[in-house]
C-alpha cells in the first residue's frame, strides 16, 4: 500500500469533499468514508466510489464487500443505459443499525428512535416543565423499552444514545423555575440514563446537536457552512464550517442567547430573554393567553395572535444586528432557524427579519435566513446521529486516531 499522504477534497460550494486515503493502518477511515458517500447518495456503484473517494476499485471492493457483510448497505439493483455490464448499485440499510436520541429541555423531554436511513421510526414526547433526573429517567428507561420491542428493530442493532440538553440546563433564570430543578447540577447524566442498559451514552449541547442534525439529515448535506439558530426553551446557536462542527476553545461557540441588547423598546439584557419560547410564553401569559404547549400558539384567538405577531416583530428587529455579524464575521453559506417554535411562525420570522435585513445594507454578503429542514425534533435528532458520527461516519479526529 502506498505511504502517500492523505488529501483533503473541497466540493464547489467550499466544503470538504469525501476522500479517501492510502495511510497505513487507515482502513477504519477509508471504511467510513466509501459508507458517507453511500448514506448521502453522492456514488452508487464501485466505480463511482472509486473515482470519489481517490481510493482504488479494489480497494472499494474490499470495503463493501465488509459493509454488506455488516448489513450496514444493500445491493439496490443493477445500474442499466451504460456501456458494458450494468454495475450494481449499492445503498445503505435502513435496518442496519439504529440510535436513541433523547432532549432534556427545561419544557419537555422527546427521545426519537433513528434508523440509518435517517428515518424517525419511533417518537415520544412529554411537555413537562422543569423535569428533574428522576423523571427523565423514567421516562427513557419506559422509551428504550417500547422502543427495543417497535416493528422491524432488532435491538441488537441499536448501537447507542445520543442525549441533547442546554449547557446552563438549570443555571439560567428561566420565569417559574423551581428551586429543585438545581438537582440537574450535580447529575452524572450518562450514569443516570446507563442504570438499565450497557449502551454508550454522548452527552452534547441541544444547539449543537440540531445543527449536526441539519448536517446529517437536513439543508447541510448540501451546504456544509452555516449557522444553525434554535429556538426553545431559551436560545442557542451551531456552526458548522468545512462539513464539521465548531466547537470554540471552550466549546461554547455560537452561544447566541447570551448576547447583550441594548434597545428601547424592551428592557431584556440578553436576546435570550426575548426570542424564546419561554419569553413568548411568559409574555402571552401577562396578556392573558396562557398556553402549555408550542402547538398552543397556532390556535390562539385574534387578540393573542396580535401578540405572537408582536414578538416576531420585535425577536425580528433584536436579531438584526446579529444576524448582519454572523455573516461578516463568519460568512456562511445560510442560516438555518429552527426549534420549537411551530414551523408557520418560524416563516413568519424569517420573513420578517429577511425584510428588516433588507433595510440595512451594511453587509457586503449577507447569508439568508431559512427554516432548517429538522425544526421541532431537531435536537432528539441530532442526538441520535451522535453515536452513528462516533461509530461509523467520518470525521479528521477519526483519521487522527488510526494514524497514530
Amino acid at each position: 500500500m502506498d505511504s502517500a499522504p492523505a488529501t483533503e477534497t473541497r466540493s464547489p460550494a467550499g466544503g470538504l469533499g469525501l476522500s479517501g486515503t492510502n495511510l497505513e493502518r487507515a482502513g477504519e477511515y477509508n471504511q467510513r468514508v466509501t459508507l458517507q458517500a453511500i448514506r448521502i447518495g453522492q456514488a452508487r456503484t464501485k466505480q463511482e466510489l472509486a473515482a470519489l473517494t481517490g481510493l482504488t476499485v479494489p480497494a472499494i471492493t474490499n470495503i463493501t464487500r465488509r459493509l454488506l457483510d455488516d448489513g450496514l448497505i444493500v445491493e439496490a439493483g443493477k445500474l442499466h443505459g451504460h456501456r458494458g455490464q450494468p454495475a450494481m448499485t449499492l445503498a445503505v440499510n435502513p435496518d442496519g443499525c439504529f440510535s436513541i436520541g433523547l432532549n432534556i429541555d427545561r419544557d419537555h423531554v422527546t427521545a426519537v428512535l433513528l434508523d440509518f436511513a435517517g428515518q424517525v421510526r419511533a417518537r415520544a414526547s412529554r411537555e413537562v416543565a422543569f423535569a428533574g433526573p428522576d423523571e427523565v429517567a423514567s421516562f427513557f428507561e419506559a422509551q428504550w423499552k417500547a422502543f427495543s420491542k417497535a416493528k422491524g428493530v432488532d435491538p441488537l442493532r441499536i448501537i447507542g444514545v445520543g442525549v441533547a440538553m442546554p449547557d446552563d440546563l438549570a443555571r439560567v433564570d428561566l420565569p417559574n423555575r423551581p428551586e429543585s430543578y438545581d438537582a440537574w447540577n450535580g447529575v452524572d447524566i450518562r450514569g443516570l440514563l446507563s442504570r438499565r442498559h450497557d449502551l454508550p451514552v454522548i452527552v452534547e449541547n441541544d444547539a449543537a446537536a440540531a445543527a449536526l442534525g441539519e448536517r446529517h439529515f437536513g439543508h447541510g448535506m448540501r451546504t456544509p457552512n452555516f449557522f444553525y439558530m434554535l429556538i426553545t426553551s431559551g436560545l442557542g446557536g451551531g456552526l458548522v464550517l468545512e462539513g464539521e462542527y465548531f466547537r470554540g476553545a471552550e466549546g461554547r461557540s455560537a452561544e447566541l442567547g447570551f448576547l447583550p441588547l441594548r434597545s428601547a423598546r424592551t428592557p431584556a439584557e440578553t436576546l435570550q430573554d426575548v426570542v424564546s419560547l419561554s419569553a413568548l410564553e411568559h409574555h402571552l401569559t401577562q396578556k392573558g393567553f396562557p398556553v402549555e404547549s408550542p402547538a398552543q400558539l397556532l390556535t390562539l384567538p385574534d387578540a393573542g395572535q396580535q401578540e405572537v405577531a408582536a414578538w416576531i416583530d420585535l425577536a425580528a428587529e433584536l436579531l438584526v444586528d446579529p444576524v448582519i455579524a454572523i455573516s461578516c464575521l463568519i460568512n456562511p453559506q445560510a442560516i438555518y432557524v429552527g426549534g420549537r417554535l411551530p414551523e408557520p411562525l418560524i416563516d413568519q420570522l424569517t420573513a420578517a427579519l429577511a425584510e428588516k435585513l433588507g433595510r440595512r445594507l451594511t453587509a457586503p454578503v449577507m447569508a439568508p435566513v431559512r427554516r432548517a429542514a429538522l425544526a421541532a425534533d431537531a435536537p432528539a435528532m441530532g442526538a441520535a446521529i451522535l453515536p452513528i458520527i462516533e461509530q461509523l461516519l467520518p470525521l479528521r479526529a477519526t483519521l487522527q486516531k488510526v494514524e497514530g
